[in-house]
C-alpha cells in the first residue's frame, strides 16, 4: 500500500512532536496577527498599492489595549454620601450599596473597567469613581448621580379658572419682562456688547456666568433657536424680539462649524433614505409568517428589480413596516445614533443614489435607498432671555396631576421595544405583583382619561386608558431614537441610589505621567528579560534557547488574551504581567535543573528528557497553585489597582505553567536523539555515570 506523505510526516513520537509543533506555530502566528492587528494592515495595504493591488490579502481585525486611567487618562469623580438619615451601624453597608450601585450604572453606560471605591475620613463617607479614557463625562455624571424618579399619576378634579387677580398679575408681570427685553435689545441696536449684557441681564439658570453662551448645538437638538439663527451671519444678532410661548428672547450667532467626533476628529454626518423591509417569524415587531429563508428570498427578488425610480411604490406594495403604504418607506434625515447600529453602519458607507443588498438587523431584511449625505452643521449661539408668567407658574407645573401609589419602587424590569405601528422605539415596563395590582386598580378606574408617567418631575408619556390592564404590563412611548430609548431603560433598571449623593470633585486626569511610567516599566521590562535571556542560554546553554522561544512565545500569547477578553492594563497590571515572566523562568529552571540530575545518573535523553518533566511538574504546580489562589482572593475581595494586578499576574501563571510545560517540552522532545546525545555539553553535561 502507498505511504502518504502524512502518514511519514505523523510516524511514531517524532512525528506527532513536529504535528504538535505546527499547532503551536499557527497558534503563535494567529496570536501575533491579534496583537499586531492593525501593523499588518498597514503592512498588507503597502504590499497592496506596490503590487497595484495584484496582491490583496485579508485584513486583520484591529482592537487597541485597554489602558486603564493611570496610562489613557480620564476623570476621577468623587461623591460624598448623605448618610444623615441612615443608623450609625448600617453606614458602611449603604456606603457599599451605593458603590455597588454606581458600578452597575457605569458598565451599562459602557466604560471599561471603572475602578469604583469608598473611603470614610472624619466619619464622611465618600466614593470615588475612576473612568479612564470616557468620551462624554457630563452623560456619565448624569448618569451615576440621577436617581430615577419614575411616578404614575392620575388626572385631578377639573382645574380652575385664574381668577381676575391672577390673570393680572399674569398680564402685569409679562409686560414688565417684554419692556425689559425691549430695553435691551435697544442697547445692543445702539453697540452694546452683547456678552456684558446677557451677563447682567439674561434670567436663565447657569447661563450669567457663561454670558449668555448655550455652547455649540446641532438643528436636531433645538430646532426652534437654530431656526432663528440659520440665516444670520457669524457675529450678528435677532434684530426683532423673539416672542416664544413662555419667554421673550435675543440670539446671536457667535459661529458655525461641521460637527466632528470627540476623538476620532471625523466629520460627522447625516443621511436622507428610505427602506423597505421584509421581516420574518421572530423578528421584533413581525406579523408576518414568512420564514428567515424565504423572506430572504424575497428580499434578494425586490433587490434585483429595485430602482432608485421605483422604489417608493416596491415599498408601499411590499415592505412588513407599518405604515409603509403611506410613506412608501421614507425616513427623512437621520443621524448615526437614531437608528440601530447595523442599519446605521449600512446606510452611512453606501453611496448617495445607490440602493443597498439586503441588510439584517432585529427587525428583518432591509433594502435601502440613500438618497442624500450631508454635514451636521454646529451653530455656536449665545442668548439674552427674560421668563413669562403662565398659569402653570402660579399652579406649581403638575396642577392637573395627582399622585398615585404606583412608583419605581414596584418596577421589575425596562426594556426597549419598538411601536408595530410608528416604528418608534419605546420603553417597555414590567411590575412586581405588589406594582401589577396597583396598575390594574389605576387603569380601571381611568377607562377614556389619561395616566401620566412622570420621570424626574416631567410627564414624558400620557396615554389615554382604553381598558382596564392586567398583567402588569405598561409602555414609555415618545419619540425617542434608539439611543434615549436604550439610556432610559439602564437608568430605570439601574435602581435607586439607597442614599443621596453629592459630586463634591471633579478631576481630568492626563495621561502624560502615566505614559511616562509606562514606558519607564516597559524598559525595565526589556532590560529584565534581556538579562534573563542571557542567564538562561549562558547557564542552561541549549535548554536555556529553547526557554527564551518559549519565554517569547508566552509574551504573544498573553498580550492576545489581554486584547480578546479585553483586561484593562493599569501599571500594576503590567507589574503583574512583568512578574510573571519571571515565574515562567522558575518553572523551566526546575525542568532544566532535574534534567542535569537524570542525565548525570547515566539515563538515556529520551529517558531523562521525559523524567524531568514529570518530576518537576508536582513542584511546578503546587507553586504556581498557590499563586493563583492568591489571585483569586485579591481579583474577588479587592478593587482598583490591586485587582487589575492580580488578574493580569493570573493570566500570566495560566499562560506561563502552558509555555513550560507542553511548549518548552514539545522543543526538547524534537530535538531528541544522536545529535543532542553526543553533545551533551549543550546542555552542561560533561560525563555520564555508567548504569
Amino acid at each position: 500500500m502507498k505511504t502518504t506523505f502524512m502518514d511519514k510526516f505523523s510516524r511514531g513520537t517524532q512525528g506527532k512532536m513536529r504535528l504538535f509543533l505546527a499547532g503551536i506555530i499557527i497558534l503563535v502566528i494567529a496570536c501575533g496577527l491579534i496583537v499586531a492587528g492593525k501593523q499588518y494592515n498597514k503592512g498588507i495595504g503597502w504590499l497592496s498599492d506596490k503590487t497595484g493591488n495584484s496582491i490583496n490579502l485579508p485584513k486583520m481585525w484591529e482592537s487597541p489595549f485597554r489602558l486603564g486611567l493611570d496610562l489613557s487618562g480620564g476623570t476621577q469623580l468623587m461623591y460624598k454620601a448623605d448618610m444623615s438619615n441612615i443608623p450609625t451601624a448600617d453606614r458602611s453597608v449603604a456606603a457599599e450599596g451605593a458603590r455597588d450601585v454606581i458600578e452597575r450604572r457605569v458598565n451599562v453606560f459602557g466604560i471599561s473597567e471603572p475602578v469604583v471605591q469608598t473611603s470614610v475620613s472624619g466619619g464622611e463617607y465618600k466614593i470615588i469613581v475612576e473612568l479612564a479614557g470616557i468620551k462624554n463625562v457630563d452623560e456619565a455624571i448624569k448618569m451615576i448621580g440621577e436617581t430615577p424618579l419614575l411616578e404614575f399619576k392620575e388626572q385631578a378634579d377639573a382645574s380652575r379658572s385664574l381668577t381676575t387677580d391672577e390673570q393680572t398679575k399674569i398680564d402685569s408681570y409679562n409686560k414688565e419682562a417684554e419692556k425689559k427685553a425691549e430695553d435691551v435689545l435697544g442697547k445692543l441696536l445702539s453697540g452694546g456688547d452683547f456678552a456684558a449684557l446677557a451677563k447682567q441681564y439674561t434670567e436663565e439658570d447657569g447661563a450669567k456666568e457663561k454670558s449668555g453662551d448655550l455652547g455649540w448645538i446641532v438643528e436636531s437638538d433645538n430646532p426652534e433657536v437654530v431656526s432663528f439663527v440659520k440665516n444670520l451671519k457669524s457675529g450678528e444678532f435677532t434684530k426683532d424680539l423673539i416672542k416664544a410661548a413662555d419667554s421673550f428672547q435675543i440670539l446671536k450667532l457667535n459661529g458655525l462649524r461641521q460637527k466632528t467626533d470627540a476623538f476620532t476628529k471625523e466629520a460627522e454626518n447625516e443621511v436622507r433614505a428610505a427602506h423597505l423591509l421584509i421581516c420574518y417569524q421572530g423578528s421584533e415587531g413581525c406579523s408576518s409568517d414568512l420564514s428567515k429563508e424565504d423572506a430572504f428570498k424575497k428580499i434578494s427578488e425586490l433587490k434585483a428589480k429595485a430602482t432608485p425610480i421605483n422604489f417608493t411604490q416596491l415599498a408601499k406594495d411590499n415592505s412588513t413596516e407599518p405604515g409603509a403604504k403611506d410613506t412608501g418607506g421614507e425616513l427623512g434625515w437621520f443621524k448615526k445614533s437614531d437608528m440601530v447600529s447595523k442599519f446605521a453602519e449600512a446606510a452611512f458607507v453606501q453611496k448617495v443614489g445607490t440602493i443597498s443588498d439586503a441588510v439584517e438587523t432585529e427587525f428583518g431584511y432591509h433594502l435601502i435607498w440613500k438618497q442624500d449625505q450631508r454635514a451636521i452643521t454646529e451653530y455656536n449661539i449665545s442668548r439674552i432671555i427674560f421668563g413669562k408668567m403662565t398659569a402653570a407658574n402660579l399652579a406649581g407645573g403638575q396642577e392637573n396631576w395627582k399622585n398615585t401609589e404606583l412608583t419605581g419602587k414596584n418596577l421589575k424590569g425596562a426594556s426597549v421595544q419598538f411601536n408595530p405601528n410608528s416604528s418608534y422605539p419605546e420603553v417597555s415596563l414590567s411590575f412586581d405583583n405588589e406594582g401589577a395590582k396597583m396598575f390594574e386598580e389605576i387603569t380601571g378606574r381611568n377607562i377614556g382619561k389619561p395616566v401620566a408617567i412622570f420621570l424626574d418631575g416631567y410627564a414624558i408619556s400620557t396615554p389615554t386608558v382604553n381598558e382596564k390592564i392586567t398583567g402588569g404590563q405598561a409602555v414609555i412611548s415618545g419619540k425617542f431614537n434608539v439611543e434615549e430609548a436604550k439610556l432610559l431603560a439602564q437608568r430605570l433598571n439601574a435602581g435607586a441610589l439607597p442614599v443621596p449623593i453629592e459630586l463634591i470633585n471633579q478631576t481630568t486626569v492626563g495621561a502624560t505621567l502615566g505614559h511616562d511610567y509606562l514606558m519607564a516599566s516597559l524598559k525595565a521590562g526589556l532590560f529584565g528579560f534581556l538579562l534573563v535571556a542571557l542567564f538562561m542560554i549562558f547557564y542552561y546553554r541549549f535548554p536555556g534557547v529553547l526557554a527564551v522561544v518559549a519565554l517569547l512565545i508566552y509574551s504573544v500569547l498573553v498580550l492576545a488574551i489581554f486584547k480578546v477578553w479585553p483586561v484593562t492594563l493599569t501599571l500594576s497590571g503590567i507589574a503583574g504581567f512583568i512578574l510573571s515572566i519571571g515565574m515562567a523562568v522558575d518553572a523551566n529552571i526546575l525542568i532544566f535543573e532535574r534534567l542535569k540530575e537524570e542525565l548525570g545518573e547515566g539515563k538515556n535523553l529520551a529517558m531523562a528528557v521525559n523524567n524531568s518533566f514529570m518530576r518537576a511538574w508536582p513542584s511546578i504546580r503546587d507553586s504556581n497553585f498557590t499563586t493563583l489562589i492568591t489571585c483569586f482572593i485579591l481579583a474577588e475581595f479587592t478593587t482598583g489597582v490591586v485587582k487589575g494586578f492580580a488578574i493580569t499576574l493570573g493570566l500570566g501563571v495560566l499562560v506561563s505553567m502552558f509555555t513550560a510545560i507542553v511548549i518548552t517540552k514539545t522543543f526538547m522532545q524534537l530535538f531528541v536523539g544522536q545529535w543532542l546525545e553526543k553533545r551533551l555539553w549543550l546542555i552542561r553535561i560533561k560525563n555520564k555515570k555508567v548504569s
